[in-house]
């Protein structure tokens, strides 16, 4: 039998504080050898389109997350990323479940970057900055407000409609919201700095770092000529990545880095489960400028899926099928 389960399904049963642990362990069994996640080859679709299969496997469970980026639907008014995550039992092959990937791409990704955070981040970091205040940057205030005490946020963004969105989605944690109208004021007040846009050319220049901040490099799409970060600001950082098959695949900001003699493929060592699993350092000192380059990756996906699975079918929410009916 297979669970089916849409975007209000899954947001109904979510529970970030435990996918937030469940994407911690998924990366350190990645790091130990008790997970795969081969880099995704990218199928070209009309219009400049890509589709990306993410493959996966650990917990007993084989995923796959077909994710289509289509930036030809921003001109029709439809989502330029769509996904959807299918789970098979890594025992019988049995399909298992398929679910909506929006909810979980959302909040596995400010989870992974709550992951780093805790990690690689001053432990007294207080200010969040954001760049890009859409709902990937909500996603981020409440993932990190779980591993930091946030004081104040700083966000920009290119619509200041968008910030009063995003300042009345956060109004439960309490926590001042700054609008500033640059990114580069983002970099000179904050902290911690996640980059949430789908940006093509770099909107950060590595000039603006200032020690000990710590940044997570998120929102560019996974393709090898789109990137937030120029290539100083990738060189001037101690770099950390979730997987560096895929990065050395999928990542313009550390590939473009490369052709442009700013990195060395060598440069790209250390993986977040690396940190988690104690096999390579944290942060080494106060003023060390960190970065995490998350592209994104299946086993994110799995690890946040066995925990929708699970509460949904204890729920009895969803629909169940019988596919080889």
């Amino acid at each position: 039998m297979t669970l089916i389960l849409t975007h209000s399904d899954i947001a109904s049963v979510l529970d970030r504080d435990e996918v937030r642990k469940a994407v911690e362990r998924a990366h350190a069994g990645l790091a130990l050898g008790d997970c795969q996640n081969p880099a995704p080859r990218a199928l070209a679709l009309p219009e400049a389109g890509t589709a990306l299969p993410m493959a996966a496997t650990g917990q007993g469970l084989a995923t796959v997350k077909l994710l289509c980026d289509v930036p030809a639907n921003r001109g029709h008014g439809l989502p330029i990323q769509r996904s959807t995550i299918m789970v098979s039992s890594a025992f019988t092959g049995e399909c298992v479940a398929i679910l909506d990937g929006r909810a979980v791409t959302a909040i596995r990704t400010a989870a992974a970057s709550a992951v780093a955070t805790d990690h690689l981040s001053r432990p007294s970091a207080s200010v969040l900055g954001l760049v890009g205040a859409g709902n990937l940057a909500v996603e981020h205030a409440r993932a990190i407000g779980a591993v930091r005490r946030i004081e104040r946020i700083v966000v920009t963004s290119r619509t200041a409609a968008t910030v009063d969105i995003f300042r009345s989605a956060v109004a439960g944690l309490g926590v001042p919201v700054k609008h500033v109208p640059a990114v580069e004021d983002v970099f000179h007040e904050a902290d911690i700095i996640c980059t949430l846009t789908p940006a093509r050319e770099p909107v950060v220049r590595g000039d603006w770092f200032r020690p000990g901040q710590h940044i997570n490099a998120v929102g560019a799409p996974p393709r090898p000529d789109h990137r937030e970060i120029d290539a100083t600001g990738m060189s001037r950082a101690r770099l950390v990545v979730d997987s560096i098959p895929t990065v050395l695949t999928k990542s313009g900001g550390v590939l473009l880095a490369i052709a442009e003699g700013a990195l060395a493929d060598t440069d790209i060592h250390t993986e977040l489960g690396h940190v988690i699993a104690g096999l390579a350092p944290g942060r080494i000192s106060d003023d060390e400028v960190t970065m995490f380059e998350s592209v994104g990756v299946g086993l994110q996906d799995l690890a946040t899926a066995a925990i929708v699975i699970a509460h949904a079918t204890a729920q009895g929410i969803g629909t169940v099928i019988e596919l080889g009916s």
